[in-house]
């Protein structure tokens, strides 16, 4: 029998480290350990008593509509909220996440190469303005050890998973511009099997270049190159906030003509916006003298900027993913009327805990009642405001 206030328990402690407000407290050790009973429980998660704890908490977050249900670069989603990537970086609970109520989650970013990432401390929460900063620098088990580990986990095969599974792929550090092809698809090949779809992480303000494959001509040569291989899921390319319209335009028009499956939009911003004398207790300096990105709701209207020039450039053929400061239902319907198929969440839902999805879900249910819609699909690109 299901147990929901057993789950609910469950649930709220095993997040309760991302929750805290002592920001002196270090945020990356917290999650590790979270990471780590996430991985037990999605390991185990046939087992009799595990699996009722996460019936339980499927019971309580998820959120059944068909009207939320849509069909994108051949996957099936069950709804349009999705963990972002960075949160699982090595794929560890990749067999739970629907439990959490979503209808996806990207695992990585992973890159080839296993690495450490940037020296630490180097995840800072910054609780009243609903934001982090990070400079993590892609650290995880490289692209061998995310195959293991998904593998390990004996997920359904891709088309047939409860939440869609994407795979987020980054370029090593030690890689260069002109090795990036040969670096990026080594581990699209391996784990090509494995994922429902990619994405190309391109992006990341933390890793030395990587931004310059942002320009048309490195970003075709990357192109190029997965077209050669023998096995290739779709493939999105994930960019950053602090691109110019030029270059958003410039994107948006290469993405559809290349044949990309869709954008992700956006990244982190080395943009401070009005953050810039705040001061972090961790280290006693002001954030415009930190180095990393940052996320939440500073970002939010930045964000939506760019999912609504994406869509005018791009037009309706082409998938936008928005992700950036979403942390309310409000926020979620603006980015999907935006022009958004899709909506991603990470530092809204650590602040927020758990009932952030099945109160956006919620949300998402009641503007189409408001509008007379029989599926979320009417509302992408609609422009229609939340209406109370």
């Amino acid at each position: 029998m299901v147990d929901p206030f057993g789950s609910r328990v469950f649930c709220r402690r095993l997040l309760s480290s991302f929750l805290l407000h002592n920001e002196r407290i270090d945020a990356e050790q917290l999650s590790r350990l979270a990471l780590a009973a996430l991985q037990q429980a999605s390991l185990r998660r046939y087992w009799p008593g595990v699996s009722s704890v996460l019936n339980g908490m499927a019971a309580n977050l998820q959120r059944q509509d068909t009207r939320l249900e849509q069909i994108l670069f051949g996957c099936r989603f069950p709804n349009p909220v999705g963990l972002a990537a960075g949160f699982d970086k090595n794929g560890v609970a990749a067999g739970i996440w629907d439990s959490f109520g979503f209808g996806f989650a990207e695992v990585g970013t992973v890159t080839w190469h296993s690495q450490t990432g940037n020296p630490k401390p180097r995840l800072f929460r910054l609780t009243a303005e609903q934001a982090a900063l990070n400079r993590m620098g892609f650290n995880n088990n490289g692209a061998r050890a995310l195959s293991k580990t998904l593998v390990r986990q004996y997920l359904k095969s891709p088309g047939q998973r409860p939440a869609v599974l994407g795979i987020n792929v980054g370029k090593s550090k030690i890689a260069t511009l002109e090795q990036a092809p040969e670096d990026y698809a080594a581990s699209l090949e391996l784990l090509a099997p494995l994922a429902d779809y990619a994405v190309i992480n391109i992006s990341s303000p933390n890793t030395p270049g990587l931004r310059d494959l942002q320009d048309s001509a490195q970003l075709k040569r990357l192109v190029e190159r997965f077209r050669r291989l023998a096995i290739c899921p779709p493939l999105l390319v994930k960019i950053d906030p602090d691109l110019d319209d030029e270059a958003i335009d410039t994107i948006a028009r290469l993405a559809f003509e290349e044949g990309l499956a869709g954008v992700v939009a956006v990244n982190t911003s080395l943009d401070r916006f009005d953050l810039a004398e705040r001061r972090l207790s961790q280290t006693g300096r002001i954030l415009i003298e930190e180095a990393g990105g940052l996320s939440g709701v500073p970002l939010r209207g930045r964000a939506l900027e760019v999912i609504r020039r994406l869509r005018a450039v791009a037009g309706p053929a082409l998938t936008l993913v928005g992700v950036g400061g979403i942390d309310s239902p409000e926020a979620a319907w603006e980015r999907i009327t935006a022009g958004a198929s899709l909506v991603q969440l990470y530092t809204g839902w650590i602040f927020k805990g758990p009932d952030l999805v099945p109160r956006i879900l919620e949300g998402l249910k009641e503007q189409l009642d408001h509008y007379g819609m029989q599926s979320i699909t009417e509302a992408v690109g609609s422009n229609l405001p939340w209406k109370t």
